[in-house]
């Protein structure tokens, strides 16, 4: 009897030591579950960080390919013809076109391959210069009045053009310093005061401009490294207008009408078919048909991810070469 009684509290304390050592497992057991689910998520983050990083080096390279492709493009166009107009071949975009051939996606080889690329070349003489409201430190009136007429066109105050021209001439090395104490100007070296504008954008920093404003613009003006004229067989009619004074918009539709169905072959060509009396003609540092500069639309799209990107090519006939002046992506 009294074996009895000193057995079972002896059960007792073995069961409830048992109950701890069960729940003691299931804790360590549910704690190394979560570590391994951890290290599963951070490999899985990392893993994932890998192919993104993969992917932004083909687009990279891919996007740098097609460039290459279109620098290729307008050095051959300009061995065959030294005029430029929207009926050559560089002018036709790129539909999207299928890469799986050369770019590896990270699929399984017999995965359908989602890897594209499509682009366009835009004549970037088809814009209004913005470099030339002040080729050195001082404003050219005739490109101001230029874009007073684009702004007042656009719904925006003309006024910003004035602001927009002294911040361009900010840029410039000042080349002469005037001594009021003799009235002598000499010859000054002062550097410039400001960064060069290279992108629409950049107009954002003249006071006045919204992103609003500058969505309206985008497509009628650019910031090249030097003065240039417009291609007459490329711009709008609304740069046209803009550029030649006096031209009405109307006028500058027919001008674009007539090179639809043919295109001016050179300045003397476009001075022959020149019916408006009334106004002159700008000279050919103003208005010609040949363009030096050209913007690349890319558009990359590789498996979940794209790249879209622009690039400014400068393209020297003489010498039969192109560079590239800035890759920008969007």
């Amino acid at each position: 009897m009294f074996r009895n009684r000193a057995i079972k509290p002896a059960l007792h304390r073995l069961n409830k030591q048992r109950g701890v050592a069960i729940v003691t497992a299931l804790l360590l057991a549910a704690l190394a579950i979560t570590l391994v689910m951890s290290l599963f998520g951070q490999q899985n983050v990392q893993v994932r960080s890998i192919e993104n990083q993969r992917y932004q080096l083909q687009k990279q390279w891919v996007m740098r390919g097609a460039i290459d492709w279109a620098r290729l493009i307008l050095r051959e166009d300009a061995k065959l013809n030294r005029v430029d107009y929207l009926g050559e071949p560089w002018a036709a975009p790129l539909e999207d076109t299928r890469l799986d051939q050369y770019v590896d996606n990270g699929g399984d080889s017999e995965e359908e391959s989602s890897a594209t690329l499509s682009g366009y070349i835009t004549d970037a003489q088809s814009r209004l210069n913005l470099t030339n409201l002040a080729p050195s430190d001082k404003i050219d009136q005739p490109t101001l009045l230029a874009f007073e007429k684009l702004l007042s066109a656009q719904g925006l105050d003309p006024a910003l053009a004035t602001s927009v021209a002294e911040m361009v001439a900010s840029t410039k090395p000042q080349t002469t310093k005037f001594n009021p104490e003799d009235g002598s100007v000499a010859s000054a070296g002062v550097p410039p005061k400001f960064l060069s504008l290279t992108q629409v954008d950049d107009l954002l920093a003249v006071p006045g401009f919204n992103s609003e404003a500058v969505k309206k613009l985008k497509e009628l003006v650019v910031f090249l490294p030097e003065a240039t004229p417009i291609n007459i067989n490329t711009a709008s009619a609304q740069v046209i207008s803009a550029r030649i004074a006096g031209l009405s918009l109307s006028e500058a539709q027919q001008i674009v009408a007539a090179r639809d169905q043919a295109y001016y072959k050179d300045y003397a060509d476009l001075t022959a078919r020149w019916t408006y009396t009334e106004i002159k003609l700008p000279a050919a540092n103003i208005v010609n048909t040949q363009t030096n500069y050209f913007i690349i639309h890319g558009h990359v799209q590789l498996a979940r991810s794209s790249l879209d990107a622009d690039a400014l090519i400068q393209r020297k006939p003489l010498v039969g070469m192109t560079r590239i002046i800035w890759i920008r992506e969007l």
